[in-house]
Parts: structure tokens; C-alpha cells; sequence
């Protein structure tokens, strides 16, 4: 009879040994697919970095093509001069007078 239950008991022990390996196996597939999302998202900042520096690099050249037309029109300000010509020429003296701006210091 003793011999009996411990052939019970070793059959169960080995039938139900292997349920549990399933199990790791589902949490291993589990934890491949999670990091494998992490890798993804990774990859996709990865490859937006050059549209970035590339928008930063566009977004520069404007700026300093804005600055530049800006330093320069600052400097042609002090340059127009009322010469007679100009005053008596209806047209040349109508295009100049409006882009004059007069600067009060406060």
C-alpha cells in the first residue's frame, strides 16, 4: 500500500511538474514583447533627432537672413539724405518719406 502512494505521489509530482513551465515561458514572451516597445520607441527618437537639427538648421538661416536685412536697414536710416533732387522729384520724395520713422528718446 505504501509502495502504491508513493507511485501516486511521484506520478503527480511529475504530471504537474511541468505546469508551471508554461508559465515562464508566457512571462518570458511577455517581457521580450515589453522590452522590444521600449527599443521601438527608442528608434523613433532616434531618427527624429536629424528632422530636428535639420528644422533648427532652416530656422537659423531665416533668423539670420532677418537680422541681417534688419542691421542693414538700421544702418541705410542715417544714410538718406534731402538733397534737392530728391525733394523735387514728386515721386522719389513720396516712395523715401514714408519709410522714414523718427525715433524720440523718452
Amino acid at each position: 500500500m505504501r509502495a502504491w502512494m508513493v507511485a501516486l505521489l511521484s506520478t503527480a509530482v511529475l504530471a504537474l511538474s511541468g505546469c508551471g513551465y508554461n508559465n515562464l515561458q508566457q512571462q518570458d514572451e511577455n517581457v521580450k514583447a515589453a522590452w522590444s516597445e521600449v527599443v521601438n520607441q527608442y528608434q523613433r527618437r532616434a531618427d527624429l533627432i536629424p528632422n530636428l537639427v535639420n528644422t533648427v538648421k532652416g530656422y537659423a538661416a531665416q533668423e539670420q537672413t532677418v537680422l541681417t536685412e534688419v542691421t542693414n536697414a538700421r544702418a541705410n536710416v542715417g544714410a538718406i539724405k534731402a538733397t534737392p533732387e530728391l525733394v523735387n522729384d514728386p515721386v522719389a520724395f513720396r516712395l523715401t518719406v514714408p519709410r522714414l520713422t523718427v525715433v524720440v528718446p523718452v
